[in-house]
């Protein structure tokens, strides 16, 4: 979205405004903002004309420009109807030389999870992935999936829902630890240095229990059906408020872990360990004490024991 459409919308959100006094605000001319204004309304934006000006009468249910207009966090959203991938096209841009982008979608025909595997991503979900160029050593990226967990995880529960984070990167909900959230995060760089990374978050948000795989919910299903762009927002500006201050994430990371304190497996090629999961480190590895010591775990599949 350009600058001046986004002051267009913040302005007709608030008051009803007249073409001249746009034109004022903006420094362009009467003929300028109906352009703009057209190219809103084409978007998807109501914008209804009155003698007393222009008003914001409606927006549409989803997409980048509504989604990108009233985001605190300085991201530009790239928005696409279905993609193969958000991950993919965020490689794609990254190539281009790209950076605070977040792609978008309403859909995934092939969307990943961890160690590629599918992830079902149908329409009504929210799909994107965030990416970055932060000036951090690789071994520290981890810290930006916690960071996502825990925004994720917040704006859910801002809204009711009885969200936990489950080491390494799934949101679950309740008692019965449905997954409603996961996060693949990759990147390219050298030994000490990450060239970019992307974020994939993946939301089941307005999915039906007959779109949805085995062992998993979604927040229609928790709460009803939900403001896709405003919970969008939400996650994206609690989590750049993380990037900004991340000697808070895994603070605020154990606050919702239910990982921790209880028995569990960690698979890793080829091996496996077993015992308490006692605390997080700063870059994201699990520390587990087992029998004989205390091992840190940096990668592997989770999986919750029972208690004993």
């Amino acid at each position: 979205m350009t600058d001046t459409r986004k002051e267009i919308l913040l302005a007709l959100a608030t008051e009803a405004q007249t073409g001249p006094a746009l034109a004022e605000q903006l420094d362009i001319s009467r003929a300028a903002v109906w352009k703009h204004i057209e190219a809103l309304r084409e978007q998807g934006f109501t914008i209804d004309s009155a003698p007393s000006g222009y008003t914001l009468a409606g927006t549409p249910e989803f997409g980048g420009l509504v989604v990108e207009y009233q985001l605190d966090a300085p991201f530009t959203v790239v928005y696409e109807d279905s993609v193969t991938s958000t991950n993919n096209r965020a490689r794609e841009l990254a190539a281009e030389g790209k950076e605070q982008m977040v792609v978008l979608a309403d859909e995934q025909t092939t969307g990943k999870g961890r160690l590629d595997r599918g992830w079902s991503s149908p329409s009504g979900g929210i799909w994107m992935s965030i990416l970055l160029r932060p000036d951090l050593p690789p071994v520290h990226t981890p810290r930006l999936t916690l960071a996502a967990a825990v925004a994720v995880t917040e704006a859910a529960r801002e809204r009711g829902v009885d969200a936990g984070i489950k080491w390494p990167n799934d949101v679950l909900v309740g008692d019965s630890e449905e997954k409603l959230s996961g996060i693949l995060t990759e990147m390219e760089g050298e030994a000490d240095r990450v060239s970019w990374v992307a974020i994939g978050i993946g939301i089941n948000a307005n999915i039906g229990a007959e779109d949805l795989p085995e062992g998993a919910t979604s927040l229609q299903e928790q709460i009803g059906t939900v403001d896709r762009a405003a919970f969008t927002r939400d996650v994206l500006d609690r989590f750049y408020e993380l990037y900004q201050h991340p000697d808070q994430i895994t603070a605020r990371w154990r606050e919702y872990a239910v990982t921790l304190d209880r028995p569990v497996r960690i698979q890793q090629p080829g091996t496996e360990v077993t015992g308490r999961a006692v605390d997080i480190e700063e870059n994201g590895a699990l520390l587990i004490e087992t029998e004989d010591e205390t091992i840190s775990v940096s990668a592997g599949d989770c999986e919750h024991l029972r208690q004993q």
